[in-house]
This record gives structure tokens, sequence and C-alpha cells, in this order.
């Protein structure tokens, strides 16, 4: 959005305006700017939500797990959880063969793990960040 069209947003004169999003970047508190690609687009359109549990918990086996899964250009977002199970992964493929090729080949012969859920959305109500 341009500044003209927050300061009118937000009812402030464009000046001001600038001069507090300016303090906001440089504070921290915006940390960055992005585009939104269409994940279609660039033969990602394909999306699966995947749990996975390792079968022990050594630490020279989390963080090469980690580690590995970091670097799949698949993964769009990875997180470590507390519960069950370890880990939440995102991942975002052309389609359902590009998928079990990516878990077979890819995710499966990592080692530690135990157990590997895949989910599937029926539809997007509130679509995720972009």
């Amino acid at each position: 959005m341009s500044n003209i069209a927050l300061a009118a947003r937000v009812g402030l004169t464009p000046g001001p305006c600038l001069r507090r999003v300016q303090r906001l970047e440089r504070d921290g508190v915006i940390r960055g700017y992005r585009a939104v690609v269409d994940p279609g687009a660039i033969h990602r359109g394909f999306e699966v939500l995947l749990h996975i549990d390792l079968n022990t918990q050594e630490a020279g086996v989390v963080a090469a797990f980690e580690r590995a899964v970091s670097q799949l250009e698949e993964v769009t977002e990875f997180k470590r959880l507390f519960g069950t199970p370890d880990y939440f992964v995102r991942v975002a493929v052309a389609d359902l063969e590009s998928y079990e090729a990516f878990l077979t080949g890819r995710i499966m012969p990592l080692p530690g793990l135990g157990k590997a859920s895949s989910h599937f959305a029926m539809k997007n109500i509130l679509p995720g960040a972009p």
C-alpha cells in the first residue's frame, strides 16, 4: 500500500505517516516486506501438512534431522512442537505424485524417523499468511 493510501486509512497526513512507518522499520517492529507468489504458477500448488514423530530424542539425531529437513526446498514451514507430534512440516509440491516421491525419497530415509502422517486440506476456509 502506498504511503498516501496508508495515511488516508489511518487519518494522518503523508509526512507524519511516513515518519511513523520509518520509525517502526528502524525499531524492528516492521521486519520486512514480501511478495505474495501464486503457488500454482511455480508448480507448488499441492500443499501437505506433515506430522512427524522421531523414534529417539537423542540430541545428535534431532539436530541432524532438523538440519536435513530445513534444507529441503519443498518445505515451506517447519516447527518443532511440544507434545505429539514432534514436528509440523508444511510441504508444497506440484501434485500427489510429487509428494509421494518427496515423502518416500527424502523424508522416510532420514535417520530417527519414527512416524510420518500426511494431511491434505479439503478446503481453505481462512488461508494462512502468504
